[in-house]
């Protein structure tokens, strides 16, 4: 499964849905994850120790819902997220 963890846009959110060893964890078990750029910096995490878990890095929030299959969030989607979703897209 390839498994999308975006930058959470909703205004004063700060928290990032998965660490970087949750991310190891999901690839060590077989699964992409793609990581947009950002998603951690504001939880301490950078995009170094993402991709150091075996995550893939995406410039932009639409790369990440293009790819994923399971998109992983803390909050709700917002509505230019809701836009991005497709059909057969958990989230």
């Amino acid at each position: 499964m390839i498994i999308g963890l975006p930058k959470e846009i909703k205004p004063q959110e700060f928290r990032v849905a998965l660490m970087p060893e949750q991310v190891a964890a999901l690839c060590s078990a077989g699964h992409a994850v793609c990581v947009q750029r950002g998603a951690g910096e504001a939880s301490g995490f950078s995009d170094t120790d993402y991709q150091e878990a075996g995550a893939r890095s995406a410039n932009r929030l639409e790369a990440v819902y293009a790819e994923a299959e399971l998109i992983v969030k803390v909050k709700e989607p917002q509505p230019e997220e809701c836009a991005l979703l497709r059909r057969d897209t958990v989230l």
